[in-house]
């Protein structure tokens, strides 16, 4: 029998054609190459970054995720540790990455940030690093401030090792706020409008100089602008000021107003 129908014919023969010319460029990480340690229950950190980092051309970001608790203790923040080099490792293996940032605040406190960079840099040897307490304290240099507003979503112990280590670096803490929320999934779900009026009571019980919004979670960078605009104090965040470090150290410049103030700034 036979299988083929009437109507079938033989297929063409194809045409090859090998080792055509190309260029290259820079790519799309021409300026710089931002690498990303995302906790792997943050639902916030991609979103901001990438908001802040799409009007820029020639700044990619590369990111992985690393295994923690959703619950926010003092003992699942350090946990983390051990996990950071092969977070960081799995990041384009082999090729050039100009920063790499550690997307937990208060992990980075609670285990140091000395010993993050060298967890870092046990994959990636002599790159620069951030984290998001690094960038806070960068950021306050860069807005002269001193006098520092905090306001987190943690629970009691881990509020309190925020309060030591910011002090420790020789600022003023007149006035800390919490929602003192432990789950992680749930802090990434309070809303702008809470933190807003989270920044503003804040603002009514001290005179600072610039109000610190901590947590990775939190949602806080497209609203700085307004709420600076409305309060005239500078604000950041954990992501906020994360990003605007990772940008200035790897040599981004931009001015950046419609981010809020620390984006008009450099490096002190």
């Amino acid at each position: 029998m036979n299988d083929v129908s009437p109507s079938a014919k033989p297929q063409d023969e194809m045409v090859l054609i090998e080792h055509l010319p190309f260029e290259t460029d820079g790519g799309i990480a021409s300026r710089a190459s931002l690498g990303l340690l995302v906790l792997a229950t943050d639902f916030t950190i991609e979103h901001e970054w990438r908001a802040i980092m799409g009007g820029l051309p020639g700044v990619a970001l590369y990111e992985s995720r690393i295994l923690n608790d959703a619950q926010i203790t003092p003992e699942t923040l350090r946990a983390m540790e051990p996990r950071i080099a092969a977070a960081t490792d799995v990041i384009l293996p082999g090729s050039n990455l100009d920063v790499v940032a550690y997307g937990c605040t208060s992990a980075s406190m609670a285990i140091g940030e000395e010993k993050v960079f060298e967890r870092i840099r046990s994959a990636r040897p002599n790159v620069k690093c951030t984290t998001p307490i690094t960038g806070a304290f960068a950021a306050f240099k860069a807005l002269k401030a001193k006098r520092i507003g905090v306001l987190t979503p943690y629970r009691a112990d881990v509020n309190r090792i925020v309060a030591d280590y910011i002090a420790a670096r020789g600022f003023e803490v007149p006035v800390f706020g919490s929602f003192n929320e432990q789950d992680d999934r749930t802090v990434s779900r309070i809303t702008p409008a809470s933190v807003k009026r989270g920044v503003e009571t804040i603002l009514s019980h001290a005179a600072v100089d610039t109000v610190f919004v901590s947590c990775t979670s939190v949602r806080l960078a497209e609203a700085a602008r307004a709420i600076e605009a409305e309060t005239g104090v500078p604000i950041t965040s954990s992501n906020h000021a994360m990003a605007w470090h990772a940008l200035r150290l790897a040599g981004v410049t931009d001015v950046m107003p419609q981010w809020g103030k620390l984006f008009e700034a450099q490096l002190a």
